[in-house]
């Protein structure tokens, strides 16, 4: 083969292998995000936490049928609470399925974590003194009256989790809830309050465990629930919905100049199709995106009430235009 033949052939055997990569680097919001064996993730209401090059999504384990609780005057759409499933990748594209990372308890009626109850938003930060990974979630009855703050730890990101208890934290109710770790280590706990009339933050304490009791109310009567926080050029950011139950709202940014400052809630970032709902989905997370310096990735739930299995995930590119975050709806995007 001549030397021409032999590059042409070395040519395509490249193309054919860029292409796969960029393949695998796509990410279409609202279709089935499946992991590497083939299977639909089920990680709803997540969250991602990037440990020495791995990247681990943590999510709601929702499954088999969904039924509407009949004595409720609201719309309140329950599945058996299946736990927290665990998911790593390398590139935020290919998921490989770690298993259960913490387990629903099948049992006891009583126990926070029964099928029976509500295991939602779960979050995991690792504390750097500890040496542990640390989940917190809110923790409820099936009508929603509970209103706490569920903790867990473990000695590796995957699981399992050791549940240790739940709480009010600062003695007020905790749904919709977030966690932020800063720079320097101190780590905050987010979470709707006041029946989600109020938002709080929280300092936890130096284990990560629990309340230190250092709290603020923010976003006053501003009924903002499905808090996701993050830093950005030194200022911080909360992304956040209104309260319509399953349907979606219009999204709002909130910053701060300081974790435990004074937030105010200045505009909608989402432009393009269905902006006016969030793209039809609900905050959960973001994170920066490691291909792009200074960009980020917004993370959402689109919910399917009446069949919360099939739930969907809508992630989307963010981008700061003149100080301001800007989240435009891409029907198909690389994350590279």
């Amino acid at each position: 083969m001549g030397v021409g033949k032999i590059g042409l052939v070395l040519g395509l055997i490249f193309t054919l292998f860029s292409c796969s990569e960029v393949e695998q680097a796509k990410i279409q919001p609202g279709e089935i995000f499946k992991d590497i064996d083939g299977n639909p993730i089920n990680a709803h209401g997540g969250g991602i936490l990037l440990h020495e090059g791995t990247y681990y999504w943590y999510g709601e384990m929702k499954q088999g049928e969904t039924w509407r609780v009949p004595y409720l005057d609201w719309e309140c759409y329950r599945c058996n609470a299946g736990g927290v499933n665990c998911y790593s990748s390398q590139d935020l594209v290919n998921w490989k399925h770690e298993g259960v990372a913490l387990a629903a308890a099948k049992i006891d009626l009583t126990h926070d974590l029964h099928t029976s109850k509500v295991i939602e938003r779960p979050k995991v930060i690792y504390n750097d003194k500890t040496q542990k990974f640390v989940m917190w979630m809110h923790i409820d009855s099936e009508d929603y009256q509970c209103a706490r703050a569920g903790v867990a730890i473990s000695d590796t990101p995957q699981g399992p989790f050791t549940y240790l208890k739940s709480m009010r934290p600062n003695a007020s109710m905790s749904r919709d809830m977030t966690l932020f770790k800063d720079n320097d280590g101190k780590a905050y706990h987010f979470y709707s309050s006041e029946n989600n009339k109020t938002m709080h933050v929280s300092l936890l304490n130096d284990e990560y465990t629990a309340p230190s009791g250092k709290y603020k109310r923010i976003l006053e009567m501003e009924s903002r629930e499905a808090p996701a926080v993050w830093k950005h050029k030194g200022q911080y950011y909360m992304i956040s919905s209104g309260c319509t139950g399953w349907s979606p709202n219009p999204a709002q940014i909130s910053i701060c100049d300081s974790v435990m400052g004074d937030w105010k809630t200045v505009y909608d970032p989402c432009e393009g199709l269905d902006a006016d709902k969030t793209f039809t989905s609900q905050s959960t997370y973001v994170l920066p995106n490691p291909n792009r310096k200074g960009e980020y990735i917004y993370m959402g739930d689109r919910w399917n009430k009446t069949n919360l299995e099939d739930s969907r995930y809508v992630w989307l590119p963010m981008t700061f235009e003149k100080g301001k975050a800007k989240i435009t709806w891409h029907k198909e995007w690389n994350v590279n």
